[in-house]
């Protein structure tokens, strides 16, 4: 999936658990996670607090199923 058609799915609430991790990794690794609205520095900032991808965009685990 590319980075528009992320957006658009995940703005419409359509992405799995690790569609996001996979999502925030690729618009970190390419810096434009830092260029789009606050939201989604907040949320890809959040993922790398919380261990699922680090700085530079790599995925370093997904989260556990439900």
């Amino acid at each position: 999936m590319d980075a528009l058609d992320f957006i658009m799915t995940y703005e419409a609430g359509e992405c799995t658990a690790n569609e996001v991790v996979d999502g925030f990794a690729q618009l970190v690794s390419s810096g434009t996670a830092w260029h789009l609205q606050g939201s989604y520095g907040r949320a890809a900032a959040a993922l790398i607090e919380r261990g699922f991808i680090d700085r530079a965009g790599n995925i370093l685990r997904y989260p556990e199923p439900e």
